[in-house]
């Protein structure tokens, strides 16, 4: 794992900015600060893998599996789709496997009866952190479209209790026939705003997930422009004040002893080290280690624009874009006994 950088804010390298498309109105201050963050050799590797997204993965979701039978017969009908094998094992993550997107695992019958769940390996590895066990109250506060939801009920085995909060209309229906399709049966859906839950049940949830609405950076494509041009920095700003609000509600409905998993898709400080930081500066949170991560990780930021950090936030964790991985930032919070 890569020692984090210092940081001078310099113009943007115009080598890195001819990388992006020129229909990206902010190329310049996008470069400008993925420099700043990640130094230009790490930043033109960023850069070049936004433009190739040429990977899927996926994962076996018991909760749609009958008996052993039939997985058996599922893993044969995958590997005769695949051409042969399952795919490659992601690092780290047991029972997830990449695939080229070529390949069509999105078109395997078992997406659609939820048999099968494509996910991020990134995303996979956020409910890994968690580590949800069976018999647990769980909530996941911006769970739309629910594919993180899934992962915890399936670790799970749809005992306890989950609640997934989305407050957008139709994301929250969308997220409800995902989560049915795919057979969670532990999960009561809440229709509301994120950053009212921690007030109306205080320290009630034995762990936290918020993955939290950012300006997704990470999940870029040069090849698309829907997925950069509602970027920019003034975005990243609008951004980061929700999830201030909502870090604030994760962790008031927390229980003493448990744990909160704060994850984002953004490479950006503000929406990231900046707002853990602003957490523990008004409350007792305190930051645990991640024990594994991927190799193509860096510890996070303890300063930024010349301002020193909390140092501790060194134990949370950004994750590169590489291959199958979207890039992630995660930082797994604990809440203290009084």
């Amino acid at each position: 794992m890569a020692k984090a950088n210092k940081f001078v804010v310099l113009p943007a390298n115009p080598e890195l900015v001819a990388l992006l498309p020129e229909n990206f109105q902010f190329a310049e201050d996008f470069c400008q600060r993925l420099e700043a963050v990640f130094g230009p050799a790490q930043a033109g590797r960023i850069i070049h893998e936004l433009g190739q997204k040429t990977v899927s993965s996926y994962w076996l979701n018991d909760l749609r599996i009958d008996s052993e039978a039939d997985k058996v017969q599922l893993v044969e009908s995958l590997k005769q789709h695949l051409g042969g094998s399952l795919g490659e094992q992601v690092a780290l993550l047991p029972g997830l496997y990449s695939v080229a997107r070529e390949a069509g695992i999105s078109q395997h019958g078992s997406a659609e009866s939820g048999q099968i769940y494509i996910q991020n390996p990134a995303s996979y590895f956020a409910v890994s952190i968690l580590n949800p066990q069976q018999d647990e109250e769980i909530l996941d506060l911006a769970a739309a479209p629910g594919g993180k939801t899934l992962a915890i009920a399936a670790r799970m085995n749809n005992t306890g209790r989950l609640a997934a909060v989305e407050p957008i209309r139709g994301r929250f229906f969308r997220m409800q026939a995902n989560l049915q399709r795919c057979g969670v049966t532990n999960v009561d859906f809440y229709q509301r705003d994120g950053r009212s839950v921690g007030r109306a049940v205080p320290e009630r949830f034995d762990r936290v997930l918020l993955d939290a609405p950012c300006s997704s950076e990470s999940r870029m494509n040069w090849l698309d422009a829907s997925t950069y041009q509602h970027w920019s920095p003034r975005k990243v700003k609008e951004t980061q004040r929700k999830q201030k609000s909502l870090i604030r509600s994760a962790y008031a409905a927390l229980k003493p002893g448990g744990t909160l998993l704060y994850c984002t898709c953004s490479f950006a400080p503000d929406e990231n080290e900046l707002v853990v930081a602003s957490l523990l500066k008004k409350t007792d949170a305190q930051l645990m280690p991640i024990a594994e991560y991927p190799p193509n990780s860096m510890p996070g930021l303890t300063q930024w624009l010349g301002k020193l950090l909390n140092e501790n936030l060194a134990l949370t964790l950004r994750v590169l874009p590489d291959g199958p991985w979207d890039g992630f930032y995660v930082a797994k919070i604990f809440k203290p006994i009084a």
